[in-house]
């Protein structure tokens, strides 16, 4: 399956979600708009009890604002005319004692009525200008930050992106995958920072490597071309700003071969890479650490690439560090490799889904920081001139 055909199925089941709730969406609204008219009659009946002495009318007023916390304008204008109506039978009733107290009641019903109705329809309007906004930014996300596709070459692939801004569809990490000769390229980052400054960032270093894998055969070429992008991105953004050349990116560029049950990766700084592989976690750690892109003079001079064995069957998982500095109510770390050890899971959709739930429940919905994560599962038979995996 494609990358584009994983986006849209992922559209298609959001559309169908929203359109499963719309119903049970549509007959809460109607059932809230019973409130207020229950407050009118309950005002109405305390009023005909309390007798002409007691004038309980300039309560009515508070149906109309009742209805504008949850409905739009139509139903605060007839919520307002429903008020203005009991009014008027209230004032029959006493037959208009202190007319002009009634008057004046009456009148300021009417005007107060007609300014919520007019605040209401500000703020639906609001609300379509933001459902807008975030509809773009959904939109942006899918082109800069595009799904992963399920299968390339002989790998199984799933991925994961959470924003720690609810508001927000973007963050500041990244993730890609290109197809190039004989083999597979995979990216995960994190840029330093959040906000607009952190998207630019993310962005422009996607798009770098979509750029340039499929044209620097050797990692270290691809690194080079990766960090010369990343420093100009970041002095660019960072002139007139407090805190210049403080900020980076961590990256981790992964090659998989087809032919060969192994796996190459370069790390900048980035957090190691997981192999689950016969029941095991096991760390893929850097053996010449290198500081992260974006850094200048200070990046080294040539990558180092560590390779590893990844036979079929093994399962990769590529993560940042918002997943293991995700705390819980007692501000304790996420434990992800005690979590991986007892899961045993060996497909990556699952995994991913299964990681994403308890991620969200250790957190208690309350995300720290953006989150990415890619899992990768080399399929026993493929590639590999026909290789499989132990038994």
């Amino acid at each position: 399956m494609s990358a584009s055909t994983s986006g849209y199925a992922g559209i298609v089941r959001r559309f169908q979600d929203v359109r499963a709730a719309r119903p049970w969406a549509w007959w809460r609204g109607r059932a809230l708009v019973l409130l207020p008219l229950a407050l009118i009659a309950v005002i109405m009946v305390a009023d005909f009890a309390t007798g002409p002495r007691v004038h309980l009318g300039p309560l009515l007023i508070a149906a109309p604002a009742l209805t504008a916390s949850f409905a739009g304008p139509v139903e605060v204008a007839l919520i307002g005319v429903a008020a203005i109506g009991a009014e008027v039978v209230i004032a029959a009733a006493d037959r208009w004692r202190g007319l002009v107290e009634y008057e004046s009641h009456l009148s300021s019903l009417v005007l107060m009525s007609v300014v919520i109705v007019f605040f209401s329809a500000v703020r639906r309007r609001h609300q379509r200008q933001l459902a807008l906004v975030r509809s773009v930014a959904e939109t942006a996300q899918q082109v800069l930050m595009r799904p992963l596709p399920e299968r390339v070459g002989p790998l199984r692939i799933a991925s994961l992106y959470l924003t720690a801004q609810e508001e927000a569809r973007i963050g500041g990490d990244l993730y890609g995958a290109a197809r190039i000769a004989r083999g597979t390229r995979l990216i995960i980052g994190d840029v330093r920072g959040k906000g607009l400054a952190a998207v630019d960032t993310a962005a422009l270093v996607i798009g770098a490597f979509c750029a340039a894998a499929h044209q620097r055969a050797a990692l270290r070429d691809l690194l080079a071309f990766l960090d010369g992008a990343a420093t100009v991105e970041l002095a660019t953004s960072e002139e007139g700003e407090a805190g210049a050349g403080e900020n980076f990116v961590t990256a981790a560029v992964v090659d998989i071969p087809d032919e060969e049950p192994r796996v190459h990766i370069v790390n900048r700084g980035h957090p190691s890479p997981l192999l689950l592989t016969g029941g095991r976690v096991r760390e893929l750690r850097a053996t010449r650490p290198a500081p992260p892109l974006g850094l200048g003079n200070l990046a080294a001079p040539d990558a180092h690439a560590d390779s590893f064995p990844f036979r079929p069957g093994d399962l990769l998982l590529l993560y940042t560090d918002g997943v293991i500095e995700t705390r819980d109510a007692d501000r304790r770390f996420y434990p992800l490799r005690e979590r991986l050890l007892a899961w045993e899971e060996d497909d990556p959709g699952r995994l991913v889904e299964r990681l994403h739930e308890d991620l969200c429940a250790y957190a208690a919905d309350r995300l720290d920081d953006d989150v990415a994560v890619i899992a990768v599962k080399r399929m026993p038979g493929q590639g590999l001139g026909g290789l499989r995996s132990p038994s």
